[in-house]
């Protein structure tokens, strides 16, 4: 007799490392997830929840992709300053010297001052990679500037006041808004067009996925030009006063501008009313800011507060104390807010939107802040004042990995032209500016409201008939108050309990007839119909 033995091969147990790894790939994974997996439980019918099943399972293999491609395509990972957890050290009190001492090279040549003294203050715009940056000195000066090779590319100077200066789509045209109108000049310093019906502009915005420039006038006039076609889209008045506080909301398009009285009223250019009007400050509005997100804003007041708002409510979230001529969120959510001569940055380390100090940075003194703009990709706080600007390092600001789809630093003029065309073709009606952009293609319910059953009416007016029964009858003079008169009085309140009732049935039956006297009949039966009496 022959016994066959088997081998037995151990079982490889799981190390703690394999089990952490696999708990990362779970948490990546459900990030990539369109949320909750449908309850095929509950489907009665198999062909749909055979193809469900399916879907399903593209998903969670389209996920698990993505997760596992994390690694390639998001090399770098975002961090803060940190501390030691004792708590006596704080981050705030960490100078920019010390910064640069510890970070590489690179790093540190995004350090620096511009000393212009004759031709400030200065506003800067940055183009949505990060890559060029547009600086307009109120003197006249204009100079568009490569963040990465740290070469002027182009400088002008225009020989009159310039309020504002705004990148276009891309780097190739900027406005800006000078002492009469506000002008496009393309890269090379060539003006190419003069926006008169604007006239005499404080701010300028630009809405990218509709290709419209927007801008506030001294008048408090609010225009919308379609920079594709040269016509303009809206003319508004909003009629609170001159403000130079403005701001495009990035989730929505829709405009914000702060007033004197403390108000914000948000617009949009189909609507000649605004769609908000809320009163964020006692005093006037001095800046403002939105959350990439476009869920978050804060704006400023001269009583000295900072208000952060949930935009999804309208409501105030935090109150932080301090003056602010300039506000702005970087793209991971820290919130920049400048005074005189002095820059505080808050952040939301928690992610519980509870915002506390992260960062102080003082510059020469005497120097006014005029405008502060993050850097997109990059950890740098650029900020413009009276003698120049300046660049700081701010640790964590920036998105650690840029989406070339969206917007890529490094793009040649080819990509450049062929995501310029694309983007053209993506181009969204100003119809579609509105404050909650998801209903877009929603179906707009008509449902009508279930009429009442005819046992339903009737037991409405018994409830009334009894209620006029038993209402109670004031005792009066003598003579008056005899069981006949308040007998008679409870049956002229049921009577008039009922008379509604009544009519409403009258109405209903004459709509009934009047419908079917209306009604056509085929000849052959016209002769049966009843004839109306010749008077």
């Amino acid at each position: 007799m022959v016994v066959k033995v088997e081998k037995i091969t151990p079982r490889k147990s799981k190390t703690a490392t394999d089990e952490v790894i696999s708990e990362e790939m779970d948490i990546k994974v459900k990030k990539y997830l369109r949320g909750e997996g449908a309850n095929l439980e509950a489907l009665k019918d198999k062909k749909l929840k055979g193809q469900l099943a399916v879907k399903e399972e593209l998903y969670g293999k389209s996920a698990t992709a993505a997760a596992k491609a994390e690694k390639w395509l998001m090399p770098s990972e975002g961090g803060y300053l940190e501390v030691d957890e004792e708590g006596i050290e704080k981050t705030w009190r960490i100078k920019q010297e010390a910064i640069a001492r510890e970070v590489d090279i690179l790093s540190s040549r995004k350090q620096y001052d511009i000393v212009l003294p004759d031709f400030g203050p200065y506003t800067l715009e940055f183009t949505p990679s990060g890559r060029y940056m547009a600086a307009a000195g109120r003197k006249g000066h204009l100079a568009i500037v490569d963040m990465k090779n740290m070469k002027l590319v182009k400088e002008l100077q225009v020989r009159e006041t310039v309020r504002d200066v705004v990148f276009l789509h891309n780097e190739q045209f900027f406005a800006a808004a000078q002492k009469k109108y506000p002008y496009i000049y393309n890269r090379d310093g060539t003006e190419l067009h003069c926006l008169k019906e604007h006239g005499a502009v404080l701010k300028l915005q630009f809405l990218r996925n509709h290709f419209l420039l927007a801008s506030i006038n001294k008048f408090g006039q609010l225009h919308y030009q379609d920079v594709t076609t040269g016509q303009m889209v809206g003319n508004l008045r909003t009629g609170l006063g001159r403000t130079d506080v403005m701001q495009v909301n990035p989730f929505n398009g829709v405009v914000a501008v702060g007033h004197s009285g403390g108000t914000v009223s948000m617009w949009k250019p189909t609507s000649a009313a605004p769609l908000v009007k809320m009163l964020c400050h006692p005093g006037p509005v001095t800046a403002l800011a939105f959350h990439s997100s476009g869920h978050l804003m804060a704006t400023a007041g001269m009583e000295r507060k900072i208000k952060i708002w949930d935009l999804r409510k309208f409501e105030v979230l935090q109150t932080l104390p301090g003056h602010c001529k300039a506000l702005d969120f970087s793209q991971k959510g820290l919130l920049a807010a400048a005074t005189g001569s002095f820059v505080q940055v808050f952040g939301d380390l928690s992610g519980s939107q509870n915002y506390s100090r992260y960062m102080n940075h003082s510059i020469a003194k005497g120097y006014q802040v005029k405008k502060v703009a993050f850097r997109p990709y990059e950890d740098v706080l650029g900020i413009g004042h009276s003698m120049g600007w300046s660049s700081i390092l701010i640790p964590g600001s920036g998105e650690p990995n840029f989406d070339s789809w969206v917007a890529n630093p490094f793009e040649t003029s080819k990509q450049r032209r062929e995501k310029e065309v694309r983007s053209l073709l993506d181009k969204l009606p100003p119809e579609t500016i509105m404050l909650d952009p998801t209903k877009i293609g929603t179906v707009r319910s008509t449902r009508k409201k279930e009429q009442p059953t005819k046992e339903d009416k009737e037991a409405e007016m018994e409830a009334a008939i009894e209620e006029a029964k038993s209402m109670p009858m004031k005792k009066k003079t003598k003579g008056r108050s005899k069981p006949s008169k308040i007998a008679k009085k409870k049956q002229e309140a049921v009577e008039k309990a009922k008379k509604p009732f009544l009519e409403q049935q009258m109405n209903e039956f004459s709509k009934k007839r009047k419908l079917t006297e209306e009604t056509q009949l085929p000849k052959s039966l016209e002769r049966f119909v009843r004839k109306k009496a010749v008077a």
